[in-house]
């Protein structure tokens, strides 16, 4: 063995050195070749290294431009997503009163209470009288989403309906007593949670979710989706609803159709029961251009649409994130139109009012259990209805046949028929 080499570990001699003043020799006393270990010369560029400048320039633009396009997107995402209001009142009086609450029933369904504000403050004192900030359910409408997602069923409740409003909490606190009145007083009385209270008690139907939208909210939409379509017998002429139109098919943007929904003397017969049928049937067309025109499908043209309806909307906890608000289109983008279904819950004039309506039995409870149990309903237009026929004979359910229920051949009670319309409907007719 070698003298200088040692069996003991310790950091091994470091190797000599290149003397190229001694002519360039190598430490094994070669001619100065490259030697085979740590120290050889590193490879010189290759013909083709370096022609390419542009390569990195455009890895680099490409790198800022993702980097500018996910700030952006960040951006507008937090931007609409701070438009939504958090309605935090009304899922502490609803959980106050959980024990009285319907159970749900059909999972994988969704009822989701959509309420259009009339309060007159702020940038809604145009379209009359502020007082005071207080505000009713100017429209309320039921939505029941099938679990399948292959059909979206949208129940309007007339305003002036009399219903059993249960005692609410008002925002000072102090309790309201139980009464007998009109359905949109519940909303005044003890606001959203009164007014989802009062829903599940006439209906059995759990609420799952709520929104409320004001006026400038629905007008924004419609002039994001550069209008909706309608079709008037007569030309309108009406100062209160700032509407002034003439007969045939038209479009209407934003401020015509918020005029449009809310005008009540000057279009059609007067009634609420009328300006409910013409309201659905906007909701129709306004829905069904957003899937034609591929809306939903397309981020450059959703965008305003979600900007003008998170702007004037307030939700419960679950619905008050964009996120939460595209899972909920998503699930309806896909519904067909003519399966996406407007009506309202049979009822006639209260009998001690006239000017009040009350609800049609067993025709109420009939679809109220349906919509509870997630069962089809079927709804065709009014003049689909035999002549002569209202829709609480139309809808009772009754056997053709005339065979009482217990004959032992008798059919099946048929299914109960509505009157109302679907986003397919033509608003002319044709």
């Amino acid at each position: 063995m070698d003298a200088d080499v040692s069996d003991s570990p310790g950091t091994p001699a470091e190797p000599d050195r290149p003397d190229d003043s001694a002519g360039g020799g190598s430490a094994d006393g070669s001619d100065g070749g490259p030697t085979a270990g740590a120290w050889a010369e590193r490879p010189r560029p290759g013909p083709g290294t370096g022609r390419r400048p542009w390569l990195r320039w455009t890895a680099l633009a490409a790198s800022f431009l993702v980097l500018v396009a996910a700030g952006v997107g960040w951006w507008l995402y937090n931007k609409l997503d701070g438009n939504i209001s958090t309605d935090t009142s009304a899922a502490a009086e609803l959980k106050a009163y959980e024990k009285e609450r319907p159970r749900p029933v059909a999972r994988g369904a969704q009822n989701i209470l959509l309420i259009g504000s009339d309060t007159r403050s702020g940038d809604n004192s145009r379209y009359g009288r502020d007082d005071g900030g207080s505000q009713r359910s100017d429209t309320t409408i039921l939505l029941h989403l099938a679990a399948d997602r292959e059909s979206a069923t949208a129940v309007s409740i007339p305003r002036d309906l009399m219903a059993e409003i249960p005692s609410c909490h008002k925002d000072d606190g102090k309790a309201t007593k139980k009464q007998f009145a009109q359905f949109n007083w519940a909303f005044e009385l003890g606001g959203t949670a009164c007014t989802i209270r009062t829903v599940e008690e006439m209906t059995g139907i759990r609420v799952d979710h709520h929104m409320v939208i004001d006026f400038n909210g629905f007008k924004d939409m419609v002039d994001a989706v550069d209008g909706v379509e309608v079709c008037l017998k007569e030309p309108v002429d009406d100062v209160d609803a700032r509407l002034k139109l003439p007969a045939g098919r038209q479009k209407l943007d934003g401020e015509e159709a918020l005029g449009y929904v809310r005008a009540r003397k000057s279009i059609g017969d007067g009634s609420d029961t009328e300006r409910m049928d013409r309201q659905q049937k906007f909701l129709g067309a306004l829905v069904n251009k957003m899937q034609s025109n591929g809306v939903l499908l397309n981020p450059t043209r959703l965008y305003p649409v979600l900007d003008a309806a998170t702007k004037s909307l307030t939700t419960d906890q679950g619905l008050d994130s964009l996120r939460d608000l595209y899972d909920l289109v998503r699930g309806m983008r896909n519904v067909p139109t003519e399966k996406v279904q407007f009506l309202t819950v049979p009822r006639r004039e209260y009998r001690a009012d006239p000017n009040r309506d009350e609800l049609v039995q067993p025709d109420a409870g009939r679809l109220f259990t349906q919509l509870r149990k997630d069962e089809p309903v079927t709804v065709v237009p009014a003049e689909e209805i035999k002549s002569g026929d209202s829709q609480a004979d139309h809808s009772s359910g009754k056997d053709p046949s005339g065979q009482k229920p217990g004959d032992s051949d008798a059919s099946p009670t048929p299914a109960p028929t509505y009157s109302g319309s679907n986003a397919a409907d033509d608003p002319c007719g044709s």
